[in-house]
């Protein structure tokens, strides 16, 4: 074992370097969730806007751009769940030694991101099962799911996934997992955006407040944005008449 890993095992090891792992990662993803809940909104600006949308996306780099980004954010995702367990295992070694009313109250917090986080995951995999890998549905072989357009005055057959999404969401269970999935993502994103702060040693008396409204603020956008959708889609008839 050479110097460089030694140092990182040792980085690793400490609760430090998994927060810092944490906070890094977390960022990341806060801004992708930002990045992906405008694209998804452009569901309700109709069927050309969001199939143009998601035809560039399928299209970049001749189709090599929409992999690597998948693989990227599956990959932080993995680090940020993987240092997130650890260091909450961590954290629970630990607390026999420092039973304090602020350890414990820790100790309570990373127990609801945990379990906040796990249920997140497991919509995440739902999720990329439905709409990406598109498994148990006939999203790929029904009329309904293809739109002749035309390209570079050529014609073109692509892929309608405006009406993917709104079919999908027309089913209720995917509705509702979906809005506990946000709810709990909301919840998630509330601690998660101070934590990041803290980690990152911006958090100070005089900016804890502003710190907690941003975190507020981020996650009611994400959660009213997100679930906007379904919702739309379910109970309102969004895009039925089309």
């Amino acid at each position: 074992m050479n110097a460089l890993t030694r140092c990182l095992d040792a980085y690793w090891s400490s609760s430090i370097g998994k927060k810092l792992v944490v906070a890094l990662t977390g960022i990341v993803l806060v801004l992708f969730l930002a990045g992906h809940l405008i694209g998804n909104l452009l569901v309700f600006a109709g069927p050309a806007a969001f199939n143009d949308y998601a035809y560039f996306l399928h299209h970049m780099l001749h189709g090599a751009g929409i992999w690597l980004v998948r693989c990227g954010m599956l990959a932080i995702l993995a680090a940020h769940i993987i240092a997130t367990v650890a260091l909450t295992v961590q954290n629970r070694k630990a607390r026999m030694a420092y039973e304090c009313t602020a350890t414990l109250q820790a100790s309570h917090a990373s127990r609801t991101m945990i379990f906040s986080g796990l249920t997140i995951l497991a919509f995440v995999i739902y999720h990329l099962l439905h709409f990406t890998a598109r498994i148990g549905n006939q999203y790929n072989s029904l009329e309904r799911y293809k739109e002749s357009v035309m390209l570079n005055g050529a014609p073109l057959v692509r892929h309608n996934a405006w009406q993917m999404v709104i079919d999908g969401f027309t089913w209720w269970p995917a509705s509702l997992f979906y809005v506990i999935a946000m709810s709990l993502l909301c919840t998630h994103l509330m601690h998660g955006v101070g934590s990041i702060f803290q980690t990152l040693g911006f958090r100070s008396t005089k900016a804890a407040s502003l710190i907690q409204q941003i975190s507020l603020g981020y996650s009611l956008c994400i959660w009213l944005g997100f679930i906007s959708i379904p919702i739309a889609i379910l109970i309102f008839g969004f895009g039925s008449g089309h």
